[in-house]
């Protein structure tokens, strides 16, 4: 049994706007070096989710966890997430796949902006 991860995003036109995915790609491979870690997105950008899942799949990953970075569920999470997790699921049918609630829901992610913005 292996464990993959999904950092999920939006998308944007401008490839800077993924840089932060790659920074937090980044410090989750120094604090647990070896972890298997994708990049999705919903459009515009790749690689796209179904890139993500099946590349993680074809990587041994057995579970996966999404972690939507986004600020709150809104519909793309609440709707078209499930959907194509669900797609993903018919072409992996031995893959077991978590949605995480969005990272700006956390407790600690929101205690932490709070501290940013008041320094």
């Amino acid at each position: 049994m292996s464990k993959g991860i999904i950092l999920f995003g939006h998308g944007a036109r401008n490839p800077d706007w993924a840089q932060p995915f790659h920074r937090i790609r980044a410090s989750m491979e120094r604090q647990q070096p070896g972890v298997l870690i994708e990049l999705g997105f919903l459009e515009l950008m790749r690689p796209t989710l179904d890139e993500a899942i099946d590349s993680l799949a074809g990587k041994g990953a057995t579970e996966i966890t999404i972690v939507p970075i986004f600020m709150a569920a809104g519909s793309h999470i609440k709707k078209d997430l499930p959907l194509m997790v669900g797609s993903a699921l018919d072409r992996h049918p031995n893959l077991s796949v978590d949605i995480s609630a969005p990272v700006g829901e956390a407790d600690y992610v929101i205690d932490a902006m709070a501290q940013y913005a008041l320094n």
